[in-house]
C-alpha cells in the first residue's frame, strides 16, 4: 500500500541548461577554505591538512529564475557572498552536471559560534543561503578545468580566481567525503570560494560567473 502524507512538500531541484527536465537536489557539503587566499583572509594557514565540511539545508536553495530575489534575511547586520563552483552528483554518485552557486553565510553568527566553541549551523544554513544557477552537463564543462570564477556586486569585481586555485580538485573532495559518508544521487557539492568575500545589504545585485557555466544572478530585496 502507498503511504499517504500528512501534508505536501516541495522537491527542491535544479534547472539544467537546454533541457526540460530538472534535477532533484538531497543533500548539500561545502568544504571550508578551499582557496588558500581566503583561507589567509579568514585567519587560516592553508596547507594541506585534512579537509573539513559543512552542510546546507535543499531548503536553502534557490533556482529557477533568471534574477534569483533573495529577501535579507532574519538576525544578522553582515550577510557575506562566497561564490563558488557546484557540483551535481547523479547515478552511480558519478558527477551528472556544474553550476555557479553562492554560498551565502550570516559572518556575524558564524563568528559569534566560532567564538563560543558552538555549531556554526545558523551562520551557513537558512532561506536563501544557497542561490544555484543552470546545470551544465559534465561533458560540456570538462574543457573548462582552470576557468575563471568571479563574483561582482553593482557592477564592481569582489572575487575573482581560477578554479585550478583549489587546494583540493573535485576529485579529492569526493574521495575525503565519501569516507564519511555514502554519496547518493542528488546530492550537491560546494567546492569552495576565492578570495575577496564580503558583505552585500538590501538593494544589492549580485553576478557570480565560471567560465562555462551560466552566470548567476541574485538581487538582494529588503
Amino acid at each position: 500500500m502507498a503511504h499517504q502524507f500528512l501534508f505536501p512538500l516541495e522537491q527542491p531541484t535544479l534547472l539544467i541548461h537546454d533541457s526540460q527536465q530538472r534535477f532533484p537536489v538531497r543533500r548539500i557539503f561545502c568544504i571550508a577554505k578551499n582557496y588558500a587566499e581566503h583561507a589567509r583572509e579568514m585567519g587560516v594557514d592553508p596547507d594541506r591538512e585534512a579537509p573539513f565540511f559543512f552542510t546546507k539545508s535543499p531548503d536553502d536553495l534557490v533556482s529557477g529564475a533568471w534574477v534569483q530575489e533573495i529577501p535579507y534575511p532574519k538576525a544578522t547586520k553582515n550577510l557575506h557572498h562566497e561564490v563558488e563552483l557546484v557540483v551535481a552528483l547523479g547515478e552511480n554518485a558519478k558527477i551528472a552536471g556544474y553550476a555557479v552557486g553562492i554560498d551565502f553565510t550570516r559572518r556575524d553568527l558564524q563568528a559569534e559560534a566560532k567564538k563560543r566553541g558552538r555549531p556554526w549551523a545558523a551562520g551557513k544554513s537558512f532561506s536563501g543561503a544557497a542561490p544555484v544557477g543552470q546545470l551544465t552537463t559534465a561533458n560540456a564543462f570538462k574543457k573548462h578545468p582552470k576557468g575563471e570564477i568571479a563574483l561582482k556586486v553593482n557592477g564592481k569585481v569582489r572575487q575573482k580566481g581560477t578554479l585550478d586555485q583549489m587546494i583540493w580538485n573535485i576529485d579529492e573532495i569526493i574521495k575525503h567525503l565519501s569516507a564519511y559518508d555514502r554519496l547518493k544521487p542528488g546530492d550537491l557539492i560546494f567546492t569552495g570560494t576565492p578570495a575577496g568575500v564580503g558583505a552585500v545589504q538590501p538593494g544589492d545585485s549580485l553576478e557570480a560567473h565560471i567560465d562555462g557555466l551560466d552566470s548567476l544572478h541574485v538581487r538582494i530585496t529588503a
